[in-house]
């Protein structure tokens, strides 16, 4: 029996009984640890492993033909049905095993429009049925496997289909994004709400007129939506259409199909195939790359999930007397360094990339997984889109029996090969701690934060100016290069901005409150590295100070779009915001030893205020010199600015790409809680 609690940002599972998995019972007794985890993985070792792409299901001129990989079945069959869902077996066929652990069966006739599952016999007991590990197409609730021409599911036009080309993962803006937050509210003025083909709708207007959609990204200037979890999770109902049901979908159950309850008919397999590659397809169309949340980290269930019923114990970590380890918080956590299970997570982003033409992916708790795994995933993917953009969090929510020094933790960042992870750093210094509410940042006022900041603004690579002994998070430069940061203030998880201003800055005004988000989005899209926001953080969105909001209802999740219009000054102001950083390369530098060349801090002795200089016209930038100070403080600030002529890019609490006007330079005003930008050509 599985109890489900809420914390941090996940759903925990906690099983209050557990099965040693058999394979492991010979080690139980091993009273170490470290040494338990390297027996255990010397014996999953041992196992034959298969590299070959046809595992599960292959449709050709000859056939049908199933192979699963299951080393240590005693048997194994496959189930066919005549529909995805609540109908009995029309066949059963005996698989028979071949080399490298996999069982094969072959039958003549194309059998598209059936379905399957496997079943294997493992120490004399029949496993319940699965539709295996790598389905890529499945009936309603993913419970069975689908037979089906995946080619007959491309959209017109599909073959030309392409993201856009980065030069590097620092042009890209990205903005992370709920298929259902985005486009359910009412005010949204789009037909499939909650749907994939909800960013297939241009000409959608909120109830002011104001464009919302895929028309309010391209207006904003984003590069790249990041969406939640689109593969087949476990906590919606696909067959109950009538109810809201809600879930951010980090608990995996089919990791190569798309989630049902986003297609119009979750029924019919084809169906979100289709609906989910027309709305790649409209985003390429429209300049929009594609970033894909992943979580190949854990999954929903334990002993009964599909990868435990093909491969028992095989896929999982597990402490010393047999129980599951933990660090996703969510029951288990995968063995990526064991190589069929790297194996898997390579086969299934390259499937993704090339089948539904991803252009990227967010790794979910990226440091449960190892780096040499990471690294032969980026290796891959590469030769499919040399510009593929790649990040995750370089954290896990526990500890993990794989050794910290095999992670892909935030701190191991410069052993992966351009793979990012975000900056809790540039996070926790501009709005306060994630876990204190109350707590405030830099843009609240909280003093002593300014070399967090500056760490944010140098992307973690090593500056000369930049003391990362006064870190409150990090102690050293983590980052061989800015490509391995992404920079971001609030994202799904934890509370949005403007929640976490309204508790942090309780006396203050609706308006005080909107400075310190613009002030806070301005320090992240002008620092080096990668810049994320998160959706609706543009029109000052909250979630009613809900944090944790993975399962809430529309009331707490959806994003009402009428207030572009009450908020419209936010917007604007975002959309200039982003306007100046793709103009400017000077914002993207590519290496560190250009950052640590061309950006020059000013010595002010001011607290709670940053002012440095970004010069030698960086990056090939029309500007030969930038200066950027932010006044956290609630009050204006005077200031000695070298006497030139500049234009004026920001200026107490406004902003504009082309400037605002000009300036002389000699003392000025930095504005309490707003940012001043001066350029010079």
């Amino acid at each position: 029996m599985w109890e489900y609690r809420n914390t941090g940002s996940h759903k925990i599972a906690t099983k209050h009984w557990h099965q040693p998995a058999t394979a492991t019972d010979d080690v139980i007794e091993v009273p170490i640890a470290d040494h338990c985890f390297k027996i255990m993985n010397k014996i999953y070792d041992s196992w034959p492993t298969y590299d070959g792409n046809d595992l599960e299901l292959c449709i050709d001129s000859n056939g049908t033909h199933f192979a699963l990989w299951s080393p240590e079945a005693q048997s194994a069959k496959v189930v066919l049905y005549p529909s995805g869902h609540d109908s009995k077996a029309k066949e059963i066929v005996s698989l028979a095993k071949s080399s490298n652990g996999v069982w094969r069966a072959s039958l003549p006739e194309r059998l598209c429009g059936m379905f399957y599952t496997f079943q294997i016999k493992y120490h004399d007991n029949w496993l319940e049925e699965t539709p295996g590990s790598f389905a890529k197409a499945t009936g309603v609730n993913g419970i069975r496997a689908a037979i089906i021409d995946m080619e007959s599911t491309d959209p017109e036009g599909g073959e030309d289909d392409h993201g856009p080309i980065m030069e590097s993962i620092t042009d890209a803006i990205i903005y992370e994004m709920h298929h259902r937050d985005f486009s359910i509210h009412a005010s949204s003025g789009i037909v499939h709400k909650g749907k994939f083909l909800a960013l297939t709708e241009h000409g959608t207007l909120n109830n002011h007129g104001a464009l919302t959609g895929i028309d309010h990204l391209l207006e904003l200037g984003i590069t790249h939506v990041h969406i939640l979890p689109s593969y087949d999770f476990d906590s919606i109902d696909e067959t109950d259409t009538e109810s809201s049901q809600y879930n951010w979908g980090y608990d995996p159950s089919n990791f190569n199909v798309p989630e049902g309850s986003y297609s119009t008919d979750a029924s019919n397999p084809a169906t979100r195939i289709l609906e989910m590659k027309e709305m790649v397809k409209s985003l390429h169309n429209a300049g929009i790359g594609v970033i894909m949340d992943v979580a190949y980290s854990h999954t929903s269930k334990s002993d009964d999930s599909n990868l435990y019923l093909t491969a028992p114990g095989y896929y999982y970590r597990h402490h010393a007397d047999g129980t599951y380890s933990n660090a996703s918080g969510c029951g288990n956590e995968t063995a990526s360094e064991r190589r069929q299970m790297r194996n898997l997570i390579i086969n299934s982003v390259k499937f993704w990339a090339t089948e539904y033409h991803i252009d990227g992916f967010r790794f979910d708790l990226m440091a449960i997984h190892d780096i040499e795994t990471m690294n032969n995933v980026a290796s891959e993917l590469r030769k499919i889109n040399p510009g593929i953009l790649l990040y995750g969090e370089g954290w896990t929510c526990g500890e993990s029996p794989l050794p910290s020094v095999n992670r892909a933790l935030k701190e191991n960042v410069a052993s992966m090969d351009r793979i990012a992870v975000f900056s809790d750093d540039i996070r926790d210094s501009i709005k306060g701690h994630y876990c204190d509410i109350s707590d405030r940042g830099f843009v609240t006022g909280k003093r002593g934060c300014e070399e967090t900041i500056k760490i944010g603004i140098v992307a973690a690579t090593a500056h000369p100016q930049v003391d990362y002994r006064k870190g409150n998070n990090s102690k050293f430069p983590y980052a061989k290069s800015p490509q391995e940061v992404i920079n971001y203030v609030s994202c799904h998880d934890d509370y949005t901005l403007s929640d976490k201003l309204a508790f942090s800055m309780k006396d203050a005004t609706v308006s005080e409150r909107k400075r310190a988000a613009r002030l806070a989005q301005t320090i992240v899209l002008t620092s080096q590295g990668v810049p994320l926001i998160s959706a609706g953080e543009e029109v000052f969105r909250d979630k009613k100070g809900v944090g944790n909001s993975y399962c809430s209802p529309d009331s707490i999740n959806a994003i009402d779009w009428d207030l572009k219009t009450i908020n419209n000054g936010q917007f604007e102001y975002y959309r200039e915001l982003i306007a100046l950083r793709k103009a400017h390369p000077a914002f993207r530098m590519r290496s560190a030893g250009e950052i640590a060349r061309n950006i020059v801090f000013d010595n002010t002795g001011i607290p709670n205020l940053i002012s440095y200089s970004i010069l030698n016209n960086a990056n090939d930038d029309d500007w030969k010199e930038i200066k950027v100070v932010f006044n956290g403080n609630s009050e204006d600030v005077s200031i000695d600015i070298q006497e030139y002529k500049w234009t004026v890019i920001a200026c107490d609490g406004k902003i504009r790409a082309t400037g605002l006007g000009l300036s002389n330079g000699g003392k000025m005003t930095a504005a309490r809680i707003s940012a001043l930008i001066l350029a010079r050509e």
